[in-house]
């Protein structure tokens, strides 16, 4: 069993705590890319057209010899819609041409032993300091994760966060997450609501729901808060890709294995 150090909030070591067995499991870039795909599909909503949309109407074309021309048109005479174009694409309220339509399956399903498989793995993948420096600026700490006495979850304002994340030393990390918050992104990309391009930096992981770090933590860019209940490999391994530097509070640690057997 690995031992990494115990901080406090001023970044002072006060102690080691003994890692979970989590920490020991193989790391898994297959599955973990496969179960991310999966959860990111699932958010996505299908955007297709009725089929009948443009279609439902007795409309038919009058044929040739009739000065106009030949179009489907509205059934009847005597009220407003009578002899409207209707059908046609160019038609007011007609059929569009090559409308999107409903895909088979955007969701891509796994199965539950694999979502556990994925999570065990992008967890372990966080105290790997070869990932974990792929991903991040961190060249001063030599091990990881790093965990943070349980004061951590009653921090209730974002410039004690912020100040914790430095003396924990990711000023470099916080830097470079600030810099790509604020870079605009190259190509059509601005023009559908993604101006701007946001770097993941460290994840904080705590225990108690609705606790103040929770509002504190969230505004600082490219830091992310979650609850030890809700983890799911979308935070572990932003883009599919596992190494994400994780900030734990100790109950949360220490409570880590029991939640994983519930997944």
């Amino acid at each position: 069993m690995r031992e990494v150090p115990l901080y406090d909030l001023s970044g002072n070591e006060v102690g080691k705590v003994t890692l979970p067995e989590v920490f020991d499991y193989v790391v898994r870039p297959d599955v973990i890319r496969r179960v991310y795909l999966s959860q990111l599909t699932a958010r996505i909503q299908q955007k297709y057209r009725d089929p009948l949309a443009g279609l439902r109407t007795s409309a038919e074309s009058w044929g040739a010899g009739h000065g106009v021309a030949r179009v489907p048109r509205v059934k009847g005479r005597g009220y407003p819609k009578a002899g409207n174009a209707a059908r046609a694409a160019m038609a007011v309220g007609g059929v569009r041409v090559m409308a999107p339509r409903s895909p088979r399956s955007i969701w891509e399903r796994v199965n539950r032993k694999e979502r556990r498989l994925a999570l065990l793995s992008a967890i372990a993948a966080t105290s790997v300091p070869e990932l974990v420096r792929a991903r991040h600026r961190v060249d001063g700490i030599d091990q990881f994760p790093l965990v943070v006495i349980d004061d951590l979850e009653s921090l209730r304002k974002t410039k004690e966060v912020y100040s914790l994340l430095i003396s924990l030393g990711l000023q470099d990390e916080l830097e470079r997450t600030k810099y790509r918050f604020r870079k605009i992104r190259a190509g059509r990309g601005k023009m559908r609501g993604r101006v701007r391009q946001r770097a993941k930096g460290p994840l904080i992981v705590y225990m108690n729901e609705g606790a103040p770090i929770a509002r504190a933590a969230r505004n600082i860019p490219g830091v992310d808060v979650v609850s030890l209940r809700n983890l799911s490999v979308m935070h572990l391994a932003p883009g599919g890709v596992p190494g994400r530097l994780t900030v734990w509070s100790n109950e949360a640690l220490s409570k880590l294995m029991e939640v994983v057997k519930l997944v």
